[in-house]
């Protein structure tokens, strides 16, 4: 893993202590120190707003202010809305999952939850949000960050700049899904103009067309959104 990865500042919210330093023990296992914990909604906001983290693993069930409010508060602020939240429950109703991704998460684990699928998470979401300009390969497809360039088997693929935006959350973050919200924000950037979600499915069409054959492993997630198939 890189240094700048483990150099990331991670905030864990969860009021039950002990599963809060469990937590930190995991991430400490994996090579990251700069953590700081809260335990409940406001004081997870408060430590936000002074030292912003670039990751946020959010309980749902919080005294004081829930998870999915927070996370609101978050997505909402443009000075924190690049910090990267993935959520931490023990509900798996898939309208607690949805609610969740419209309030901003990237990403859910459900409790309990796997060390190595923790971990797996948070460098994921780390590496699609930070500068990683090596080289994604998935199955034949090769895409330089650098170069903004993306090849099948040596041939190179015309893609615009949103297709390749996509593209490349998808090749960083294989088998997680994202919702339509989560990629227009992609499309969005930092400009305010508006774009449907619609352009979205736009994209995707355009975008499973170009790789060919390979267009398939684009899963559509039926009432959330899409993803990259893990490999076989």
């Amino acid at each position: 893993m890189s240094a700048n990865l483990t150099d990331a500042k991670i905030l864990i919210v969860e009021d039950e202590p002990q599963i809060n330093r469990l937590i930190e023990l995991v991430l400490i296992s994996g090579g990251y120190y700069k953590i700081k914990k809260a335990y409940d909604g406001l004081e997870a906001l408060e430590i936000i707003n002074n030292n912003k983290p670039d990751l946020v693993l959010l309980d749902v069930m919080l005294p004081g202010l829930d998870g999915f409010s927070l996370c609101k508060k978050i997505k909402t602020n443009p000075e924190l809305k690049s910090i990267q939240v993935i959520m931490l429950t023990a509900r798996k109703m898939e309208e607690d999952i949805l609610k969740g991704f419209e309030s901003g998460a990237v990403d859910y684990i459900s409790k309990p939850f796997s060390n190595k699928i923790l971990l797996a998470r948070v460098k994921a979401h780390l590496e699609v949000s930070g500068v990683n300009c090596s080289n994604k390969i998935y199955k034949n497809i090769v895409l330089d960050n650098m170069k903004k360039t993306v090849r099948i088997d040596e041939q190179q693929i015309d893609l615009t700049n949103f297709e390749f935006k996509i593209l490349n959350t998808f090749m960083s973050n294989v088998g997680i899904v994202f919702s339509r919200a989560q990629l227009l924000q992609n499309l969005r950037g930092e400009d305010s103009f508006e774009i449907s979600e619609r352009a979205v499915d736009v994209q995707i069409v355009n975008l499973r067309r170009k790789l060919g054959d390979l267009g398939e492993y684009i899963e559509t997630v039926r009432g959330v959104g899409y993803k990259l198939k893990e490999y076989d």
